[in-house]
């Protein structure tokens, strides 16, 4: 059982998916920093939102964590480098406040067009301003959206409803895929200057902090509107405030401030601006879509699995052809591991067939994982794993090849001069895990907890020596192959056994004649 600390409100139905897993949740709203500090240690996961600050020393005094869960999208509140640094897995719930963000723009967006907001306060205040309100349609006027992922291209799919012509900026998105969405890249400045309204949909992180500033609101087409939905910082609430002043800018709508909560902003003494208090997650499903996502991140965190949405796992997005194989990757680097008796060496994988190029990132993560687990490494994570490596001078790296002469997929490991390979195959309809290949030696067997692989002469008499053997030590063999090799007149066993092989059976059987080398391979 896990202590999962929760330091902000999430979704019931989150924190009880956690409970049925067997998990404590200690929930304790409003901490301090300093309470916080005194509130971590003893904590496996810590699932936050957008107030809470995981500083550094919040994390190194988090001695037992496994996993921070931020539910919702931004990470501008946790330091994700020192986590990583520490080997704790950061986990976000990327696309539970998608759609609410999506429709928080388009409401900002028409409420700034229309001038909603400034109409209903003053009516409600018993003035009838028809004409002072006056406000412009949205039909044939240019959106530049700043940032054309996940949420800019759920914004861009709503405003080709009103009939807005769509620019975006967003050096990582191709011109195919833009035009597919019916939006016309360009370079920043050249967005700035064509637009009447800007929506921006961005990270904050040093690229984009002030991102819209004094020099950048001078380039924007005059009477522009801005609509901040994203984080906020990224745009300069000091210098979007001069620009609204100056008519520069004809007015702005922004859901996210530099500093949160607040009630003091320039732009809160401006009447052609929108404010709301950050509340583009705000609904009843995006809530509780963050809180059942992040309670399933950090449960598959806290079981040691592969975390989808991890942030600081380099692993890349993870195909559905590719899962299936991530298990095996892993056993097959705790089977090297095993081949190199504990003493981790530079590892390579090598795919074939029909996973060659189709996102293999993870499964040598995986493979890297199992070598540094079966060789002596506690807590071995996605995270640290890297930083492991590097830590011990050892460089891993992947080779593709789209022929496999004997199987549609096919995975090897090398490392210091020891090759595994493995496959899934179909059996009516279960998919199963197989050892095809040792050192050379075409072997098939299904991995087990316990196997040992034997080097022998190729000569009669030496499966029955090591039969004997693990007989006389009550150690049962659960299945065994042999790989024969004509040329070399040598022979390679690889077992199943029931039980692990003692030391002292396995001294008998390395000065045993005829055996030429045995290695114990412990594949949990």
């Amino acid at each position: 059982m896990a202590r999962v600390l929760v330091t902000e409100e999430i979704a019931e139905s989150g924190l009880q998916k956690l409970r049925n897993a067997g998990h404590e949740v200690d929930v304790r709203l409003g901490l301090s920093p300093a309470e916080l500090i005194d509130a971590v240690p003893g904590a496996h996961a810590l699932i936050i939102r957008s107030a809470t600050k995981v500083d550094a020393a919040t994390l190194e005094a988090a001695t037992d964590m496994v996993v921070v869960g931020r539910a919702g999208i931004g990470l501008d509140n946790v330091d994700v480098a020192k986590a990583t640094e520490l080997g704790v897995m950061v986990v976000n719930a990327p696309v539970s406040n998608i759609l609410s963000a999506a429709e928080q723009t388009m409401a900002l967006l028409l409420a700034q067009a229309r001038n909603i907001p400034q109409a209903h306060s003053a009516l409600k205040n018993g003035k009838w301003e028809r004409s002072k309100w006056e406000g412009v349609e949205l039909y044939g006027k240019t959106l530049g959206v700043i940032g054309l992922g996940k949420i800019g291209a759920l914004v861009t799919q709503r405003a080709l409803a009103f009939g807005m012509r769509l620019i975006a900026y967003d050096p990582y998105i191709s011109e195919d895929r833009a035009r597919h969405m019916g939006v016309e890249l360009m370079d920043l400045d050249s967005l700035l200057a064509e637009s009447d309204f800007i929506t921006i949909h961005l990270p904050k992180n040093k690229e984009t902090t002030n991102l819209l500033n004094a020099e950048s609101l001078k380039k924007t087409k005059p009477g522009v509107r801005i609509i901040n939905v994203a984080r906020g910082g990224i745009v300069n609430e000091a210098d979007l405030a001069e620009a609204v002043r100056s008519g520069h800018v004809q007015g702005a709508a922004l859901d996210v401030f530099e500093k949160e909560p607040t009630t003091e902003s320039p732009l809160f003494e401006l009447p052609s601006v929108v404010v709301v208090p950050h509340l583009g997650a705000s609904t009843f499903e995006a809530q509780d879509k963050a809180g059942v996502t992040i309670a399933e991140q950090v449960e598959l965190a806290l079981a040691g699995d592969f975390v989808p949405y991890a942030v600081n796992v380099s692993a890349g997005e993870v195909s559905n052809s590719v899962s299936p194989f991530m298990s095996l990757a892993e056993i097959l680097g705790r089977f090297i591991g095993g081949l190199l008796d504990g003493k981790p060496a530079d590892l390579e994988v090598i795919y074939q067939g029909e996973l060659a190029g189709a996102g293999t990132k993870i499964l040598t993560l995986c493979a890297l994982k199992g070598l540094l687990s079966s060789t002596g490494h506690d807590g071995v994570s996605f995270v640290n794993a890297p930083q492991l490596a590097a830590d011990h001078d050892l460089t891993f790296s992947e080779v593709s090849s789209i022929e496999s002469a004997e199987y549609v997929n096919l995975i090897k490991v090398r490392s210091d001069g020891h090759e595994v390979s493995g496959t899934l195959v179909t059996i009516g309809t279960r998919v199963e895990t197989r050892i095809v290949g040792v050192d050379g030696h075409a072997v098939e067997i299904p991995p087990t907890a316990s196997m040992l692989v034997v080097h022998n002469d190729d000569r009669p008499g030496m499966i029955g020596l090591v039969g004997v053997a693990l007989g006389e030590a009550d150690i049962s063999i659960v299945s065994m192959a042999v790989g024969p090799d004509p040329e070399s007149q040598t022979a390679l066993m690889v077992l199943s056994t029931a039980l692990p092989t003692p030391a002292s059976v396995m001294e008998r059987l390395r000065d045993t004649d005829g055996i030429q080398d045995i290695h114990l391979i412990t594949l949990r």
